[in-house]
């Protein structure tokens, strides 16, 4: 657990430091500087995409989780839950805070380095790419913070469960996480950071959330193969 601690005290120190800069950056360096992470961020979910070995199983994965997420409703679920956040815990009324935790939780759990990292820190102790992922998310929460809002701080929560649910589940699902496993549930959780990174520049709007079940199809791909 102790790389994914490391990595939600950079989120809430990084988003800390975005909220006091806030005001010394002018609009015009805002929108900027989120166009520059919109276009990192849509490489670095293409660089990850690129990992997966199976591209039929990434098309069918996308495509039925995105069916499962509809049925769900997971981005309307996502959005009521930043609504509650914030009718608690934000004095602003302009549904910043709701947009900037939906938004960093997403950047900063849908991905490979989440995934690998937890499970890395869970299977054998080695923190090093969380602790990797903790700078570039402190960075990125920066910038977030300064242009979202307070939100961005709350999504270190996000972080905390998601990472920290990987890590300690990791032990019984060993037997399942092979090279290939892990290269699917990469590919298709590179395709989502890029689709958040399309979001961000405002060319479409992608319903991300609906798409999150996906990430996980390609383990339970191999888990009931493995039944049958």
């Amino acid at each position: 657990m102790l790389g994914t601690l490391v990595n939600t005290l950079a989120i809430v120190v990084g988003g800390t430091l975005g909220l006091l800069l806030k005001k010394g950056i002018s609009e015009n360096y805002k929108t900027t500087i989120m166009q520059a992470i919109g276009l990192s961020v849509i490489l670095v979910g293409v660089c990850s995409a690129l990992k997966a070995t199976d591209l039929l199983g990434v098309i069918v994965c996308m495509a039925v989780g995105s069916l499962m997420g509809e049925a769900l409703k997971v981005e309307a679920r996502l959005d009521a839950l930043g609504r509650w956040a914030e009718n608690r815990l934000s004095r602003s009324s302009q549904g910043g805070f709701a947009k900037g935790l939906v938004t960093a939780s997403l950047v900063f759990c849908v991905g490979s380095m989440a995934i690998v990292g937890a499970l890395e820190s869970g299977l054998s102790g080695n923190h090093a790419t969380l602790y990797a992922k903790s700078m570039l998310d402190g960075i990125t929460s920066v910038v977030f913070a300064a242009t979202l809002g307070s939100g961005v701080i709350f999504s270190a929560l996000a972080v905390l469960f998601y990472q920290g649910a990987i890590t300690l589940g990791a032990a019984l699902l060993k037997p399942f996480l092979t090279a290939s496993v892990i290269a699917q549930m990469s590919g298709v959780g590179g395709l989502l950071i890029a689709a958040i990174g399309i979001n961000m520049l405002q060319l479409a709007r992608i319903r991300v959330g609906n798409m999150l079940p996906a990430i996980f199809l390609p383990l339970v791909h191999f888990m009931v193969m493995q039944l049958f």
